[in-house]
């Protein structure tokens, strides 16, 4: 299945002493993309519960290389990891891609997303519709944090 993907600005602001982006900042692309696949394509398609209320249960970034800044923004590949019954995991790359293939990967992330109900304050499951969206970027594999590639 594809892959959503989003090319995220790189800032000034992102970057540390030496020149590269820095660590925390990955967080903010990953964010970046996550809304973009999730508050933006997944309405379209009849998933509009998942831009009202899904909360970040965890994170993971593996780091690989280090992102220097530049004007050109970074790509950010998105896919789904696993859907379970009140919870979903995502996975992402933050890579930059030649016109040759070429792909130099910053980091790979996951995160694990758990769809909350706002007016009742509380977790629910992932609805049959929100999961026919999410499936259709399952990629069952895939690079993880921590993993050799």
């Amino acid at each position: 299945m594809p892959r959503h993907v989003t090319l995220v600005p790189l800032r000034w602001a992102d970057m540390d002493a030496l020149g590269h982006v820095n660590n925390v900042v990955y967080l903010r692309y990953l964010q970046e993309a996550r809304v973009d696949m999730l508050f933006v394509h997944a309405p379209r398609h009849g998933a509009e519960h998942l831009a009202r209320g899904v909360v970040v249960s965890r994170h993971e970034i593996g780091y690989q290389a280090p992102l220097r800044f530049r004007p050109q923004p970074v790509r950010v590949e998105t896919w789904v990891r696993r859907i379970d019954a009140a919870s979903f995991t995502l996975g992402y790359e933050v890579l930059d891609e030649a016109p040759d293939g070429t792909r130099t990967v910053y980091a790979v992330a996951s995160s694990v997303l758990v769809p909350y109900d706002l007016d009742k304050g509380r977790l629910r499951r992932v609805a049959a519709q929100e999961r026919a969206v999410l499936e259709s970027f399952h990629e069952v594999g895939g690079p993880e944090p921590g993993k050799a590639a």
